[in-house]
């Protein structure tokens, strides 16, 4: 049974009044802001106090001071305000337009979500994809509806949805494929280097540990050429300067060309790609429509078998 509410409240635009000139201390600054006279916020401050039977700011010649009663009421009304001007925030955006914001890694946006942005406007004619290039961790609350993460699949306080682990190989272009693994001695090896955060994990693959698994010796390797962005790695190999190991997800378009080979079949597991979202955005439109997309586009068709 439903039962009608009545809520005793002031009016809101004295509420709004004693909000901004608790926030300033100052009745004139509270005055510019509202763009209304002094006197006039005095005159519905004194009006406030009158309804509440409540003295709320103390008065001196140049300043205000709040009472007791007024640094309770403040705090409420202050935060109330502000959810209220998020929540409108929220609808305009949702009116205006229909944005779903992606974030994931400079290098995953550049290789393979920029590749099938004009596959998100097909599905969804009627919303735009901005998509975040960045490697800083963002805020899932305020900068995005979603993000494509690469990690160890552990991200406390938000939901996860697995894609695909990632694998890395050997590439080159094909007159620079080797035809023994003997032949790497003779080769330029090109390198990512892993971030400081990582480089010491197993899972940050290495020239050194796929040519201990592949059993060749004597080569050095960490020579060759190095890069500490990964883009930079794989546009050298595509440029022919060297056999790289390089993510088979961020090269799966030039291998499938047939612009780069991957000589060998063994390759080394590393991170995993998962769909990240806030628990708050769960039943937004925006994150349903990217959960939608993202799982067609890469839930399977990169899995690889274990060598």
């Amino acid at each position: 049974m439903c039962r009608e509410i009545m809520r005793k409240l002031p009016p809101l635009g004295a509420l709004r009044v004693f909000e901004a000139a608790a926030r300033r201390l100052s009745f004139k600054q509270a005055a510019d802001e509202l763009n209304v006279s002094a006197t006039a916020v005095s005159h519905q401050i004194r009006q406030l106090e009158d309804l509440l039977e409540l003295k709320l700011f103390e008065r001196g010649t140049r300043q205000v001071r709040l009472t007791p009663a007024g640094h309770t009421l403040f705090p409420v009304l202050r935060d109330g305000l502000d959810r209220f001007e998020q929540a409108i925030g929220e609808v305009r955006r949702n009116r205006d337009a229909k944005v779903a914001r992606l974030t994931s890694t400079v290098a995953f946006v550049a290789k393979r979500l920029a590749p099938l942005a004009g596959s998100f406007r097909e599905a969804y004619p009627d919303w735009t994809l901005r998509l975040d290039a960045s490697n800083r961790t963002v805020d899932l609350d305020a900068d995005a509806d979603a993000a494509i993460r690469y990690g160890t699949g552990h991200y406390p306080g938000l939901l996860s949805q697995p894609l695909f682990a990632d694998r890395f190989a050997p590439v080159c272009v094909p007159r620079l494929a080797p035809t023994s693994v003997d032949d790497l001695r003779q080769a330029t090896l090109v390198h990512f280097e892993w971030g400081p955060m990582r480089r010491d994990d197993e899972r940050a693959p290495v020239w050194r540990q796929w040519l201990e698994r592949a059993g060749v010796g004597n080569i050095d390797a960490a020579g060759g050429l190095s890069f500490t962005d990964e883009i930079h790695a794989v546009q050298a190999v595509v440029a022919g300067q060297g056999i790289g190991l390089l993510s088979l997800t961020l090269v799966a378009e030039e291998l499938a060309s047939g612009i780069l080979v991957q000589p060998f079949a063994l390759s080394l597991e590393s991170y995993r790609y998962d769909l990240v979202y806030s628990p708050r955005a769960a039943d937004r439109s925006a994150t349903k429509v990217l959960r939608d997309w993202v799982s067609a586009q890469f839930v399977g068709p990169l899995e690889r078998p274990t060598p």
